[in-house]
């Protein structure tokens, strides 16, 4: 296989699932920032001008943007090799898909901007890296962290909820923690599609920023851990003794992995339920858009309980693209693994999540997301 350039940084939440899935998959690769002329002159025509990482590029110049295309394009290559067989395993791995990329980013935008004394010499030194060496390097760097520092309090990362967020965090990773005791993996010995999605915010954010991943070393040693499993080509599950690389048989779910999903639960379903009510909305007043229409990043925002706490979010269609490829696995099920599939949400406390959809699908052209 030739090699891959993959445009990204080590800050980069997204860039951190596609690159542990090259790591994981075997596929020789180089990590450059996306700063260029190369990059401008060559790559962004072929990503719709869309500059979001991660990007890969092949030695041919085929260039894949986003980490669930650039997955999806070498499981298929690879027989889907990450990608669990079995109903209950394989709509877990695909619901983790989403709650990596999605579901954890308040948590992930708080603990990175709102502790600028631990953080601010570590941030400033990352974001200044992707900018060329020119005389206003300092205050373009200040620019964009200032833009990152808006985005997250977009996702309601502010004071008023600073203590919601850090509440179910804790418990999050305590749960996770419990998980990664018993096993090396979500699923077993084996990472999957679930992995990869977790591991976003855990490795460019929550398990790497100073405060962050002071948590994880002091009060979640095992998923610690399980970042550092993510990030090497072997399996390093040593301390769980030999073993072969599979997910667990006859498709079991642990009851851990169940605790962690309805803790997960608790903010996760009424914010996905409350942004399809904004979207939806949103695409009645624009139901003329032609097909292809690419699909922006939010379309406002919406307000949901967790807690008895209201919080206020922007409602991303992303969400909703990859939540829909569990949907469209379920529905494909035949009877009675769907009806399996559909009593494992039920016990995760995320049954309704069958029954939230956009009233559009969604899909790729050019690169980029699109409104069918």
């Amino acid at each position: 296989m030739s090699k891959v350039t993959l445009y990204g940084s080590s800050l980069s939440l997204y860039t951190g699932r596609a690159r542990s899935y090259l790591i994981k998959a075997g596929i020789p690769y180089e990590e450059t920032l996306p700063n260029s002329q190369h990059f401008q002159e060559n790559v962004l025509p072929k990503m719709g001008e869309r500059r979001s990482i991660p990007v890969t590029e092949t030695e041919e110049g085929e260039v894949i943007r986003d980490g669930a295309a650039i997955i999806d394009h070498y499981e298929a290559i690879s027989g889907q090799r990450f990608s669990p067989a079995t109903p209950k395993q394989k709509t877990l791995s695909l619901l983790f898909d989403v709650i990596g990329t999605e579901g954890l980013l308040r948590p992930a935008m708080h603990y990175r901007w709102d502790f600028p004394e631990e953080n601010l010499d570590f941030l400033t030194f990352h974001f200044e890296s992707f900018i060329p060496p020119i005389p206003d390097r300092k205050e373009k760097a200040e620019e964009q962290m200032n833009r990152m520092r808006g985005a997250g309090q977009s996702f309601g990362a502010i004071p008023a909820n600073f203590e919601l967020i850090e509440s179910l965090y804790t418990t999050l990773i305590e749960k996770l923690d419990q998980h990664f005791a018993q096993f090396p993996y979500l699923l077993g010995n084996k990472p999957s599609i679930g992995d990869f999605g977790l591991i976003a915010p855990f490795f460019g954010h929550l398990g790497r920023d100073p405060v962050a991943i002071r948590l994880l070393q002091t009060k979640a040693i095992r998923l610690f851990r399980w970042v550092e499993r993510m990030n090497r080509p072997d399996p390093d599950f040593g301390e769980f003794g030999p073993g072969a690389e599979e997910y667990l048989p006859g498709d079991e779910i642990p009851d851990s992995l169940i605790e962690v999903l309805k803790r997960i639960a608790i903010d996760f379903m009424p914010e996905t339920a409350a942004a399809s009510a904004t979207i939806n909305q949103w695409l009645e007043e624009n139901q003329k858009m032609p097909s292809n229409t690419v699909a922006e990043r939010h379309v406002g925002f919406t307000e949901f309980d967790a807690m008895g706490t209201k919080v206020q979010a922007i409602a991303q269609p992303y969400r909703f693209y990859l939540l829909g490829r569990m949907q469209d696995y379920i529905d494909s099920l035949p009877e009675p693994e769907k009806t399996d599939a559909q009593k494992l949400l039920q016990q995760c406390g995320m049954d309704g999540l069958l029954q939230i959809r956009l009233t559009r699908q969604m899909g790729r052209h050019d690169n980029r997301e699109v409104w069918l």
